[in-house]
């Protein structure tokens, strides 16, 4: 199946609980996973494969209708952003936002973001955090629900790091587009928990995400937010996004250097050696290519469970990956010190994303030592590094009873 970004398609055979204009009259928790790549950054922007994988560090968000006070509430705790506007005021912007189900989305346009501009207040060139955060909602918010603007109180709490290029943003945008999806009944409510929306209603996600995303980045690629929406692992090839069928899903220590980077600058770095050295740095990108190619093969094969063999050779793709990374320009010396650390206790590393600092993921077998990972973590935490043990081949945006919350979720929430 290839995702059609641009494709908004409304499902009538999936027997939803609520469908049509109704509004749900309930709370309702939903999350999305982050994403990383595991291969393939620098490369695909050539033309190469890259392989996404769902992050199990979520965003979770938790909807509540309003008080039949006429507003509309949204807080951001994570960046301690919490705005309420009248459903009044926002009635007079809806006839320029609104998209009817059977359309495509069409914006949002320059004039669509300055009506939210100075309906809010922001300055023609707002990029901090959580001015595009609180423009992302409100396009979402009025082109989905249209004429019958309902109120809520909204709660995003999230476990991703801002700006660390782990698709915080883009799971943001997901779980918003999903719950405001779901309250205003154009997508089904599922009966059980752990029961996902249908195929159909994922691209209506994924569709309405992409435009939360490109209010915030301008022109995202959408592999953040597919990521966001299906989970697992994706393949991204030339523009076009392909879900992985069953995947296993793997433990890694993720760690973020806190040291900043500039996307671009990297980026704009390895097409300048491309041009300067094409036949030294072609087929290094094409290696990088086949290491995509072979860990997907991987994957593929271990979907049961991998095998010790298995597991070393993803191993063995991390580091000659990383050692490619290094030679098309986009390392540090703070991802050399991590992997010298993962290294001296025996695990595999690589830098995730842009380089230049950032992030990086190691590689832990299921056999692996408790005793090893917290002497990975205390020595890496000693450097000013963050870590966290997770998983990738995370579920994508699902639904949640207030009872399978995360505690750390659960007290956010409370604290909100």
């Amino acid at each position: 199946m290839v995702v059609n970004q641009n494709l908004l398609c409304c499902n009538t055979d999936c027997n939803p609980l609520i469908t049509g204009s109704m509004m749900v009259d309930r709370e309702l928790f939903v999350s999305a996973p982050g994403k990383v790549i595991l291969h393939g950054e620098h490369a695909v922007v050539h033309g190469k494969v890259a392989l996404a994988v769902g992050l199990n560090l979520r965003t979770f968000l938790r909807l509540r209708p309003g008080k039949d006070n006429g507003t509309v509430e949204i807080n951001l705790p994570n960046i301690g952003t919490k705005l309420t506007w009248k459903i009044s005021d926002l009635q007079a912007l809806v006839p320029s936002f609104h998209n009817s189900p059977e359309s495509k989305p069409l914006g949002p346009s320059p004039e669509q973001l300055d009506f939210l501009k100075t309906f809010a207040g922001f300055s023609n060139g707002t990029t901090d955090t959580e001015s595009l955060a609180v423009l992302a909602f409100l396009y979402l918010y009025l082109s989905i629900c249209g004429q019958a603007l309902p109120s809520l109180e909204i709660v995003v709490w999230s476990q991703l790091p801002t700006g660390a290029g782990l698709g915080s943003s883009a799971a943001y945008s997901v779980s918003i587009a999903a719950a405001l999806l779901a309250t205003s009944g154009k997508i089904s409510i599922p009966a059980q928990e752990n029961i996902r929306w249908t195929q159909a209603e994922l691209t209506l996600i994924n569709s309405w995400a992409f435009q939360g995303e490109k209010v915030i980045h301008g022109n995202p690629s959408g592999v953040d937010n597919a990521v966001g929406t299906w989970g697992g692992a994706l393949r991204f090839q030339a523009g076009e996004i392909n879900p992985i069928e069953r995947v296993p899903v793997l433990e890694i220590l993720l760690t973020n250097t806190c040291v900043p980077r500039s996307t671009k600058t990297l980026v704009a770095g390895v097409k300048d050696k491309l041009l300067k050295f094409p036949g030294i740095m072609e087929p290094v990108l094409s290696s990088i290519n086949a290491i995509s190619e072979e860990c997907q093969r991987v994957l593929q094969a271990g979907v049961e469970g991998l095998t010790i063999e298995q597991y070393s050779v993803l191993e063995e793709l991390i580091d000659i990956n990383q050692h490619h990374l290094n030679v098309i320009g986009v390392g540090h010396p703070s991802l050399d010190r991590l992997c010298q650390a993962t290294t001296s206790h025996g695990l595999h590393s690589k830098l995730t994303g842009a380089g230049g600092g950032g992030c990086a993921i190691t590689l832990l077998r299921p056999d692996i030592e408790p005793s090893v990972v917290d002497a990975v973590k205390q020595e890496l935490s000693a450097y000013g590094y963050q870590c966290w043990r997770t998983s990738i081949g995370a579920p994508g945006v699902s639904l949640h009873s207030s009872s399978m919350l995360p505690e750390d979720v659960t007290r956010s929430f409370n604290k909100a």
